[in-house]
């Protein structure tokens, strides 16, 4: 009750956001903006909201299904303590590439990861050796004018009341989803028949040269932070699960262990969360009081 409050008090901000980057919008389309277009292939993935959408596994999905070119990931590296522009090497750490980088580098040691601020600045210093250049969030970083768009929309807020920052989470108004390439549909907690398909379509009324895509989500084995070893999620049934998170949808994931347990302590942060040692040593603390014998400490790949 009190966070709808804060946001109708917030609405009027929202809509002077509104009307500075619809103003800021037209500009680039107008030209009097300018957006600069490079002569290699650059894919931007992106959304309309701030954080939750699957930008990260979209994009390390590209980076396995183009994996016979030489590929180059570009963020502004969120988070950093940095600025610039850095390329993730074996010294890197989310304080100086940002999380999100260093799960791509750590995963990916085939590709160059880098990070800037200046999108334009960081394609510049990776085109002549590359054969082609991802953008991790950037729909909304106009000056760079990549030569394919893929834009998320996350499953369960299509069709749902959303408000502009700083009364809602979205960072871009509706209409520029018609920019986009693809319009990607992603965290359906299931594959989606032709029906619900076709109502997501008929919600984000794509373009004719639009295509509307849909994906879901399965989650693997869990793996174990430093031991080479895995196991099922049916290995945790009836376990008392300490689930630690700083990403900005933890709901998913919650649902999906739930289907195992129902013993769920959550301890959430907020997305680009960095974790102290005092936030650390209490969540142990809480692990070691668990009421159950068999426990045991599940995070997500980023955090």
């Amino acid at each position: 009750m009190l966070i709808n409050y804060l946001r109708l008090l917030l609405l009027p901000f929202s809509l002077i956001y509104g009307m500075a980057i619809t103003l800021r919008k037209k500009l680039y389309d107008w030209g009097i903006m300018a957006s600069v277009k490079f002569d290699l292939p650059v894919i931007c993935v992106g959304n309309l909201a701030v954080g939750g959408s699957g930008k990260t596994p979209t994009t390390e999905y590209l980076v396995r299904l183009l994996s016979d070119y030489k590929i180059a990931i570009l963020s502004r590296g969120y988070g950093r303590k940095t600025k610039g522009f850095i390329v993730a090497d074996n010294n890197a750490t989310a304080e100086t590439i940002g999380d999100e980088p260093l799960q791509y580098y750590d995963k990916f040691k085939n590709i160059t990861v880098a990070v800037c601020e200046d999108r334009v600045a960081g394609i510049e210093k990776l085109k002549d050796s590359h054969d082609l250049i991802i953008l991790d969030d950037a729909y909304q970083h106009r000056a760079v004018r990549a030569g394919f768009n893929i834009l998320l929309f996350e499953f369960r807020k299509l069709g749902t009341l959303q408000f502009l920052l700083p009364a809602g989470n979205l960072r871009d108004v509706f209409s520029s989803r018609k920019r986009a390439d693809i319009l990607l549909v992603t965290k359906a907690p299931v594959p989606l028949l032709h029906v619900a398909q076709q109502a997501s379509i008929n919600e984000l009324q794509p373009d004719s040269n639009q295509k509307v895509l849909h994906s879901y989500i399965t989650y693997g084995e869990l793996k174990h932070l430093y031991a080479n070893e895995s196991r099922t999620l049916d290995s945790i049934k009836d376990y008392e699960v300490f689930l630690l998170t700083g990403i900005a949808n933890p709901e998913p994931l919650i649902e999906a262990l739930e289907k195992y347990t129902k013993t769920i302590k959550h301890e959430e942060f907020p997305d680009h969360y960095q974790f102290k040692i005092a936030d650390i040593e209490k969540f142990k603390s809480a692990f070691v009081s668990g009421t159950k014998k068999e426990k045991i400490i599940i995070t997500t790949e980023k955090d």
